[in-house]
């Protein structure tokens, strides 16, 4: 079988879910092998969560030059690697860096690209998000292999324990590579709530909410299922949560296996960024709301009444 290469993110010497699921979906496409990017050291406390997920085999790109500029190196570097393997395919997560890394890496390869792909099927046929979320469409590169960016959350990672072969890849970054100098890096306060594009459950609120004094109301939620905390736009601006958590078409976009959605009309900017979540729970008290078009569960009533209660049922259960 031909060489899928995945292209590994991770942070703090952990590999991130998406790259388990790029890792299980390289699987049904051929034989998967995990593409480490980053300085010296990066690699060795992956290997083992790399061979957990089936990665035969894992090309090792370690330089400090690829830590100190910005991506450009990174997509430089893995140009070579792709002209050398000529892979069946190559698989990025759809993360920030990630697609300026696949656009990059197009634009040097003359390569077609698709984002924001939720499956891909062995003859290279995509199901993709396109359009603010609007549309579910298949879609397939005409010129050249598939390369592809995978939005987080699109399917469950499974193991697959392997002994993967590591092969360390010789590094050389071209000068014009070297334009965007990183001069410091500072490291966010993560609490105990699990990162927000990468949970498998989801709490946001909205407007509806009424404040930031009351979001305590769906961080509570959130905690008592084990969840990640989102917002919508409209709680953003309002100044009710912080922009990191903003879900939604110029925020985050999550696919989590449960989202709830409290206080939330469901504007096409924020379905944009949830819409493919496996399980949508809505509570609003506008019956006409347009949330609940896209809900499997609705609840109309007042947020304020139902969530306690749920919260109340939740912890008897545990």
């Amino acid at each position: 079988m031909s060489d899928v290469l995945v292209v590994v993110e991770s942070a703090g010497g952990a590999v991130k879910k998406v790259t388990l699921e790029m890792l299980t979906l390289a699987r049904d496409l051929g034989t998967p092998v995990a593409v480490v990017l980053g300085g010296a050291g990066t690699a060795e406390p992956l290997l083992a969560k790399l061979g957990e997920y089936g990665a035969q085999k894992v090309l090792v790109a370690e330089d400090a030059d690829l830590d100190g500029y910005l991506v450009a190196p990174k997509a430089a570097v893995l140009a070579e690697i792709v002209k050398s393997a000529e892979p069946a395919a190559v698989l990025i997560g759809s993360t920030q860096e990630g697609k300026e890394i696949a656009a990059r890496l197009a634009v040097k390869l003359d390569n077609g690209i698709l984002t924001d792909v939720v499956a891909l099927g062995a003859d290279g046929v995509a199901t993709q998000v396109v359009f603010a979320g609007s549309t579910i469409v298949k879609s397939k590169v005409t010129k050249g292999f598939p390369l592809v960016t995978v939005r987080g959350n699109s399917l469950t990672p499974t193991p697959a324990p392997a002994e993967p072969a590591v092969e360390n890849v010789a590094v050389a970054v071209p000068d014009n590579a070297k334009l965007a100098t990183v001069v410091e890096r500072v490291a966010e306060a993560k609490g105990a709530r699990p990162e927000l594009a990468e949970a498998s459950v989801v709490v946001s609120g909205g407007r509806g909410v009424g404040s930031a004094e009351n979001f305590k109301l769906v961080e509570e939620l959130a905690d008592l299922l084990g969840g990640a905390v989102g917002a919508s736009r409209a709680a953003v601006d309002s100044g009710f949560y912080p922009h990191a958590f903003q879900v939604g078409q110029t925020g985050k976009t999550v696919s989590p296996q449960l989202y709830i959605a409290l206080g939330i009309s469901g504007a096409i900017q924020h379905r944009a960024g949830m819409q493919t979540s496996k399980t949508i729970v809505a509570v609003n008290k506008d019956a006409e709301a347009p949330i609940f078009e896209l809900a499997d569960y609705g609840v109309v009533g007042d947020l304020f009444q139902v969530v306690p209660q749920a919260a109340e049922e939740i912890r008897k259960r545990k």
